[in-house]
């Protein structure tokens, strides 16, 4: 098995990021609270490296229509990862995966970007946040482990009881540790449940009665400490509500102002403390980027009212961060100097409430449709961003694309991890 080895990046990428960074990171902090219009450029070739002329970070194209080498076969209209709050990378950062518009899921290098098998799997799965080689998968009756590298697979629990079980579907996440996960299910009797699970206890936690929600729940996921699972409710149109339950059932919060937050993503605050960071669509901070405490629903916000889309806080290594895409219109932004000053671009902004941010790369996307969203997403140590774009043709292929990001200023945090939502 391997463990949180970290290997140099290749020679490629190395000398890309040998340009100035000092010249990169004066232009980062001059222009990190103003508005930056963008600045035109030509398509970058596949893997091959590229320079964003805004902010001067080192970025590459990863995806194209067609057949990229080793079984691996991209759409014509959208080759991409899965969303923003799904892990990209595993642990190690050895593998990436991509999922939308591609024949399976495929694997590349997670430093050079390079091709290297597929497989053909119907499971949810997603990446073992401390184990390089394993995804946790979900599937109809079973709950397992899976090496993709080598194919094998380890059931860790088998139902006959319950049937379509599903991680999310589509915005689960593991615990920080990847000890437990929520999972959706149908039990024999009919009802719609959730409940936790422990992978190395072996250990399925007290089911919890879906019906007891208003409208219709679309997703569940645990918690980082695993303590918590968060559900989302579709009660009526355009309205989105949260409920958070305790994972022996009791039901803890119920967040019933319209998404506030969503399309967003969990984290363990500075203070210890479980915490949803994502975009509100309900007043006093409608379209605000802000973050919502588990424990209590006290709300904070870190960005003021924009055109932010999707937040990520897949950097688990990277404490204090999150990243946020960017969509809108440039020209109405600029008229707007109220408004956060980010149009079409990736940005990671702290959680501290400073308003601290680093531009990562502008994305040349324009609205099209879902396929088309940034959906920006980091590695497990921020030191890369996977996000989709158009470039600027509406309905045309969304190729994928990696920036990388140097941060000779951020030490690694020692952030505490208490059980502030309540004991394991």
């Amino acid at each position: 098995m391997t463990f949180r080895s970290r290997g140099l990046a290749p020679l490629l990428i190395a000398a890309a990021l040998s340009l100035d960074l000092t010249v990169a990171g004066s232009r980062q902090s001059s222009a990190s609270r103003q508005f930056v219009a963008p600045v035109m450029m030509d398509l970058p070739d596949y893997l091959q490296p590229a320079t964003d002329p805004a902010f001067g970070t080192i970025f590459m194209r990863i995806t194209k229509p067609g057949a990229l080498g080793n079984g691996v076969v991209c759409e014509k209209k959208f080759c991409s990862h899965r969303y923003s709050s799904a892990q990209a990378w595993n642990s190690d950062q050895s593998l990436l995966v991509i999922t939308n518009g591609c024949n399976g899921m495929c694997f590349f290098d997670g430093q050079t970007y390079v091709p290297l098998f597929r497989r053909a799997r119907s499971a949810e799965c997603e990446w073992h946040p401390q184990n390089a080689d394993l995804m946790i998968c979900v599937q109809d009756r079973k709950i397992s482990t899976w090496a993709p590298r080598t194919n094998r697979e380890d059931v860790l629990f088998v139902s006959s009881n319950y049937h379509g079980l599903q991680f999310g579907p589509s915005k689960g996440n593991p615990s920080r540790d990847g000890d437990r996960i929520a999972v959706r299910a149908i039990r024999g009797d009919g009802a719609t449940v959730v409940f936790a699970y422990d992978l190395k206890q072996r250990r399925k936690f007290p089911d919890i009665d879906l019906a007891q929600l208003a409208g219709t729940v679309s997703a569940c996921s645990i918690s980082p400490l695993g303590a918590n699972i968060l559900c989302f409710q579709n009660v009526k149109e355009d309205t989105e509500q949260r409920a958070i339950f305790a994972v022996d059932g009791t039901l803890r919060q119920r967040w019933t102002d319209h998404h506030r937050p969503g399309h967003g993503d969990m984290t363990v605050d500075e203070d210890g403390s479980e915490v949803f960071v994502g975009i509100s669509k309900s007043d006093p901070d409608k379209y605000h980027v802000i973050k919502r405490r588990l424990a209590d629903g006290k709300v904070t916000s870190l960005m003021k009212f924009g055109e932010a889309e999707h937040a990520s806080l897949r950097a688990l290594d990277r404490r204090g961060w999150v990243f946020v895409s960017y969509g809108g219109k440039p020209e109405e932004i600029s008229a707007n100097p109220d408004w956060a000053p980010y149009a079409r671009e990736v940005i990671a902004l702290r959680l501290d409430g400073s308003g601290e941010v680093r531009r990562v790369t502008q994305t040349h996307n324009v609205p099209s449709d879902y396929w088309s969203e940034t959906h920006a997403s980091p590695s497990p140590d921020g030191s890369q961003v996977i996000w989709s774009s158009n470039w600027g043709v509406p309905g045309g292929p969304v190729y994928e694309f990696v920036t990388r990001l140097d941060w000779p200023e951020e030490p690694r945090s020692n952030q505490k991890e208490i059980a502030a939502n309540g004991p394991r």
